[in-house]
């Protein structure tokens, strides 16, 4: 079997997946129970200074539901920890030493004052924690505080605290990420600046779920009154693979370790944060849904898959999708797709012929000798992908490259030659082949 032990920034793993905010109990330490299910690691559920915070009485989570009731999203008012500062301490400290082959990463968010984090860090160094993430992207709660997001959307603050913590503890420290800001690679920047180890991302993305159209007030609500939460689950994995890229592609960033976190569900969506340079993966809403036993199926599907890829190791291949993400203005526009419709799948629902007919390029005719059929018109179709998309039938419709012959769209015989937005003559700023 792959080999799937981990070291990041020195801190052994048997695997790579790691339970994010992991909440202790006081009737049994759920870190505990989730390593007798096979997490490799875990990040502390945030601590902060006493007196501890106090969360709601009441609904702190909002869900989106696919047709079939599977969770999509969820929103969560949810704060750091509610439990006394010395009481997370002396766990960390007996967990670590039940268990000294997991990966145990405290989560920490203390006022922005160097001496807070002075008085914090040798603490839980004590415990013998092998590294801190700075909780730089809680966007409810604790950022009208002056902690959490209010932190991570300000680059020169990012770097400040990641600077006073380096110089203060011996632990390798982890910047989280907030999303909720318009270029991610700023704080990455920053956070390294300061001398961070590394990068974690994405946190919860500013929502509101909804509106109880009954006593008109955001749902979920707290006596009459909602308020914004942080989104996470399956739906914010595109945006998170987004940002991962970015970091992991930037000339300033792209050698800075990364652990990346949202959406990851299955040991497919690990493998793609992987490809895309993360070194480990963080789950939280995908263990709240489904349990902690769901580590066992992204174990066993991670280390099958790398198997038939002939992956010994993940070094193999974490990063090796970050070479092929790219700008637009390098894509190859001489590259020429249609889309083609397997006639004997087809089950004839006619949804790519509505969606094409009514949304796109009317490059789908819906009948043949007086019968329903639903064929691809080359001279309309410009690969675009969107029946592909919406096709019921999985493999019905694929997309065949052309590389010889005419464009039947635009009668421009076929280029082989890779040429793009640049060089393009309809570029007025093009550049001249050399």
């Amino acid at each position: 079997m792959a080999n799937l032990q981990t070291n990041f920034l020195g801190i052994k793993s048997p695997n790579p997946f790691w339970l994010a905010s992991a909440p202790p109990t006081d009737r049994e330490v759920n870190v505990t129970r989730a390593f007798k299910a096979g997490w490799g690691g875990v990040v502390w559920k945030t601590l902060g200074e006493d007196p501890h915070v106090v969360n709601v009485n009441g609904p702190r989570y909002g869900a989106v539901h696919s047709n079939d009731r599977r969770l999509i999203g969820l929103n969560n008012i949810e704060l750091i920890t509610d439990r006394p500062l010395e009481v997370n301490l002396r766990e960390i400290k007996a967990v670590k030493k039940a268990w000294p082959d997991r990966a145990i990463v405290v989560s920490l968010m203390v006022p922005c004052e160097e001496e807070a984090w002075k008085k914090i860090l040798p603490l839980v160094e004590e415990t013998g924690a092998d590294g801190i993430e700075l909780n730089f992207g809680c966007p409810h709660g604790m950022s009208e505080r002056g902690m959490g997001a209010a932190v991570g959307q300000v680059p020169e603050y990012v770097e400040m605290v990641a600077r006073w913590c380096k110089q203060n503890t011996r632990m390798p420290v982890i910047v989280k990420l907030t999303p909720n800001i318009t270029d991610i690679r700023q704080p990455a920047r920053a956070a390294k600046k300061g001398g961070a180890d590394a990068v974690s991302l994405i946190n919860t993305i500013n929502s509101v779920m909804g509106v109880d159209l009954d006593i008109m007030a955001p749902s979920p609500h707290i006596d009459g009154k909602g308020t914004h939460g942080g989104y996470c689950g399956p739906a914010v994995k595109p945006i998170a693979l987004s940002m991962v890229s970015e970091i992991a592609r930037d000339p300033e960033t792209k050698d800075l370790p990364i652990s990346a976190i949202g959406g990851i569900t299955t040991w497919r969506d690990a493998a793609e944060f992987m490809a895309m340079g993360a070194g480990t993966v963080q789950v939280c809403t995908a263990a709240m849904t489904y349990g902690f036993k769901i580590v066992e199926e992204m174990k066993s599907g991670l280390s099958d898959w790398m198997d038939g890829k002939g992956y010994s190791s993940i070094d193999q291949f974490v990063g090796r999708a970050v070479p092929n993400v790219t700008d637009w203005q390098y894509l190859n526009l001489n590259y020429v797709v249609k889309a083609r419709i397997d006639q004997e799948s087809c089950i004839k629902c006619g949804r790519c012929h509505i969606v094409c007919e009514d949304t796109s390029h009317q490059a789908i005719w819906a009948e043949k000798d007086g019968q329903r059929h639903f064929e691809v018109n080359d001279a309309e179709c410009v690969g675009c992908n969107l029946c592909v998309s919406v096709c019921p039938v999985e493999g019905c419709i694929t997309m065949e490259h052309l590389t010889e012959g005419v464009d039947a769209r635009t009668g421009q015989p076929i280029n082989p030659e890779y040429g793009n937005w640049t060089t393009h003559p309809n570029n007025p700023m093009r550049v001249a082949a050399e």
